[in-house]
């Protein structure tokens, strides 16, 4: 490879003046690339259902629904069918110290660090409010909600998800889901703790 690199300089040297003067002594019509194609994220994730992807509020339903469930395997490809595959998802926590935490992941590093939590345990994640604002073909959700280890029991935590969408003019994706925790220090806030009457599901 670096022999390769070493020769590029002089190919380059050596190709320039035949390039830059044609047999009539005038530069050659300069001919511009056509620019590359946009790459279609779809060639690079597994097939999504139809229904997921079709509006905001049913992809926060299929991502909300796709991680819940009792003890055992979770539907990964649907799971990734949801996300661009640049996606990212992050968890803002702090440490026992009070210092801040932060570990961004890849859809498929979330993906195999649950596995084995979510092969053991039962989990359920539900919304509590949807705070949505979109402009042109972008979206951000704020997203309240709750997590439970059965759909009957009280949460053991809450938070909210930040969460960004993109709408390619076919279906929407998940760009990035950014989530921190209540906390004693961190509570909700009132309008993302409990539902109103024009809230969104």
């Amino acid at each position: 490879m670096r022999s390769a690199l070493l020769a590029l300089p002089a190919i380059l040297f050596c190709g320039f003046p035949a390039a830059a003067q044609s047999p009539s002594g005038k530069p050659p019509a300069q001919q511009q690339a056509p620019p590359p194609a946009a790459p279609n994220p779809s060639a690079s994730v597994p097939a999504p259902r139809t229904d997921d992807v079709k509006s905001i509020d049913s992809i926060l339903a299929a991502l909300y629904g796709v991680i819940s469930g009792p003890a055992g395997e979770r539907d990964w490809d649907r799971f990734r069918s949801l996300f661009l595959p640049q996606g990212r998802l992050t968890s803002a926590t702090k440490n026992p110290d009070g210092s801040s935490r932060v570990r961004p992941m890849s859809v498929e590093d979330y993906a195999k660090g649950a596995r084995s939590y979510f092969a053991q345990h039962a989990f359920y994640e539900s919304p509590i409010v949807n705070r949505v604002e979109t402009f042109g073909n972008v979206a951000q959700v704020f997203s309240s909600y709750e997590s439970r280890h059965a759909p009957s029991e009280a949460p053991f935590a809450r938070g909210v998800n930040s969460i960004q969408l993109l709408y390619d003019g076919s279906r929407w994706w998940i760009v990035s889901v950014l989530w921190d925790q209540e906390r004693d220090d961190n509570p909700l806030p009132k309008e993302f703790a409990s539902k109103s009457p024009g809230d969104r599901k």
